[in-house]
Formats: structure tokens, sequence, C-alpha cells
């Protein structure tokens, strides 16, 4: 179970990155509606981090709330490479670049089939969230490019 909890908070921090890069990315459009749709993903993402965080309590870990410092850093450069191009564009981009690379974890904890089958189902629906909004975020990605 010590490897389930270690495994939850990496997922969620990384999921609690992709919320704070929603929202950063939906400050900074312009577009109204690119806006809607990010403030959406970052609300559905959020409601996934609340799922991750409640399998880490009953676990009897200690649940995730400020995201990783990698991706803290990652915010940081976005915010200086977003005030030299469009900022639609930029957003629609940094998004889909935070889920193919959130996705990817997702993907290679599920592979790796080292959690309990509880938390592993946690995971896999955690995991159908994520890859919807990673859809969302490559159709984003044509309309803003």
């Amino acid at each position: 179970m010590g490897n389930d909890v270690s495994i939850l908070q990496s997922l969620t921090d990384t999921a609690m990155d992709s919320v704070l890069g929603y929202e950063r990315a939906a400050e900074r459009a312009t577009d109204p509606a690119l806006q809607q749709v990010l403030r959406e993903q970052a609300a559905k993402r959020r409601t996934t981090v609340d799922m991750l965080n409640d399998e880490i309590s009953r676990l009897g870990g200690e649940p995730r709330t400020e995201g990783s410092a990698a991706g803290a850093a990652h915010r940081a450069w976005v915010g200086l490479a977003d005030a030299l191009g469009d900022s639609n564009e930029n957003a629609a981009e940094r998004v889909e670049e935070g889920e193919d690379y959130i996705c990817e974890q997702f993907e290679d904890v599920i592979d790796d089939e080292e959690l309990s089958p509880e938390t592993l189902t946690v995971v896999q629906q955690a995991y159908e969230e994520i890859a919807e909004g990673e859809r969302i975020t490559d159709m984003l990605e044509e309309q803003y490019d």
C-alpha cells in the first residue's frame, strides 16, 4: 500500500500541475471561447485531483494540493515564452504539451501493473478524464495553430 500512496501522490502532483497550467493558460488567452474551454478543463481536472486525493486518504496518505516543483518551473518558463507570441496559440500549445506529458505518466503507471487492484481502478478512472482532456487539447492546438 505504501507504494500505491507514493505513486498516487506523484500522479496527483502531475494532475495538479495540469489544473494550474489550464488556469494559467485561461488567464493568458484572449479568445473568450478558448478561455471558457480551458477553465472547464481545469474544473474537470480538479475533480480528478479530488478523486486521486480521496484514494490517497483512503490508503492513509497525505493528500496533495500544490503540484510539483518541476511543474512550477515549467509554468514560469511558459510565462516568459508567452510574452513573445500569440497568447491564444501559446495557450493551446502549452496545454496540449502538458496533456501529452500527463497521459504518458498515467499510461506508464497503468502499464507497470504495480498498483493494488482497487487503486488501479481509481487510476484508470482518472486516466479516462485525462485522455479526454488530451483529445480536446489536440483539437485546440489545431484550431489555434
